[in-house]
């Protein structure tokens, strides 16, 4: 064309969870049965939704005006409703005109940094959630910005790798937190957040948590919502049900933002994510007229308790059976419903392999398979090959780690017992090559 018309972060637009699966399509076209493992949908995995939340649905559903647009900003009664349920916990007040309503958290991390300018950076955790990471470096044009998250000591944030990242890169203006976390499954305690929130005051910065995972918390841990300790911090959390009733269709999700009147540039940038949603006329009505019906029902924190006494007693079973095998590490998670598997350094090498399950799919592997390829990618396509077990490595989350992410989401006992074993057996003998 006369002009190029590509933005210069297109390239940055990649997306292991759902990029893997092409891959795993064509060995499944070539026979083999394949456990997908890659991405974190409840419902395709088999649980189901408790009736009294159908039902809740359905009244709304039988109300007409669900059918209809809603303010752009979002459905008014529920955007006072959860302004409400934030200020029961203390900490900064906020009223409706500080919820923002999305059609799914990708959309508002989309708006998040299309309306950023683009020499402001954000910083995030590494491993890193792709859409996190692809839509901040589309919207600067470079490398996303991490910080590292160490396996060693629980996945928890090197604070001290976001302090110099900050102190050495003025174009740093916020910081992301993705807790409960994925793909690891840490949740970060008070005081680690804490110590970010100091961080971001002492050099005039942002706070963006991401906390679609927040009331999905187990093994000892406590959620700690971000109202919680920003204080005077202008701060930004991501909320959502997709996860937690779960609904993922329901593609809603929601801004929550504090201290929007303590910098006037972040009050006028907070204007243009709102300005944006005005040009789109509304997000979908009816999943956010669901909310204060699901939230406000007495039945409903005893069905956040028994899910997540499901996932902890998921997780233990992963572990039991994981953590055992020579050259990995494994971290217990504590929310969320993913787990990560590490690699020892230099266990794996580009001579290991897995014997594919038939010819069709080792000559499809001879195409795949090529020098350069991350090695926990190797892995990952010799496991769809001969296991028929779907995973995302961890090279695709920005990490230097090798690794992958599975889920905890499987309802079929036996099936995820399974596919828990077949995973411990492929990484033995993968590396015994």
């Amino acid at each position: 064309m006369r002009r190029n018309i590509v933005h210069p972060g297109a390239d940055s637009l990649n997306y292991e969870i759902r990029s893997i699966v092409a891959i795993g399509r064509r060995i499944e076209s070539l026979g083999v049965d394949m456990t997908w493992e890659n991405i974190g949908d409840p419902i395709a995995k088999g649980e189901k939704i408790e009736p009294w939340i159908k039902e809740k649905a359905l009244e709304v559903m039988n109300d007409d005006d669900s059918w209809g647009y809603c303010d752009s900003k979002g459905v008014q009664d529920t955007r006072e409703f959860l302004s409400k349920c934030v200020n029961d916990r203390g900490g900064p007040q906020i009223n409706a005109e500080d919820i923002l309503f999305f059609n799914g958290l990708g959309d508002a991390i989309s708006k998040i940094f299309s309306e950023m300018r683009r020499e402001a950076r954000i910083l995030g955790p590494s491993p890193a959630y792709s859409t996190h990471s692809s839509g901040e470096a589309a919207h600067s044009g470079y490398e996303h910005l991490t910080y590292k998250c160490d396996p060693k000591n629980g996945w928890l944030p090197d604070i001290e790798d976001i302090r110099n990242k900050v102190k050495y890169n003025d174009t740093i203006t916020g910081i992301l937190l993705i807790s409960p976390n994925n793909p690891t499954g840490v949740v970060y305690p008070k005081h680690i957040l804490q110590q970010v929130v100091d961080i971001a005051r002492e050099y005039d910065l942002m706070i963006i948590n991401d906390e679609i995972y927040s009331h999905i918390v187990y093994n000892g841990a406590e959620t700690v919502h971000l109202s919680e300790v920003i204080g005077d911090v202008p701060g930004i959390a991501l909320r959502g049900i997709s996860k937690e009733f779960p609904w993922p269709g329901s593609r809603c999700g929601w801004l929550e933002v504090f201290n929007r009147g303590n910098d006037s540039n972040f009050d006028r940038y907070v204007k243009s994510l709102a300005d944006s949603k005005m040009l789109e006329v509304c997000s979908t009505s009816m999943p956010q007229m669901v909310i204060p019906k699901v939230y406000g029902d007495s039945r409903y924190i005893g069905h956040l308790q028994k899910r997540a006494k499901m996932y902890e007693g998921r997780s233990k079973e992963a572990y039991d059976i994981l953590s055992p095998v020579k050259g990995i590490s494994v971290v217990q998670p504590e929310g969320a419903f993913y787990m990560t598997v590490v690699f020892e350094p230099d266990v794996l090498n580009e001579r290991q392999s897995l014997p594919a399950a038939n010819q069709a799919v080792r000559n499809y592997m001879e195409e795949l398979i090529k020098p350069g390829l991350a090695l926990d990618q190797r892995f990952a396509y010799h496991l769809m090959a001969s296991q028929g077990v779907c995973v995302v490595p961890l090279s695709g989350f920005c990490c230097s780690e090798f690794g992958f992410r599975f889920t905890l989401l499987e309802m079929d006992d036996e099936v995820r017992i399974s596919t828990f074993k077949k995973l411990a057996q492929a990484i033995k003998d993968f590396l015994s090559c």
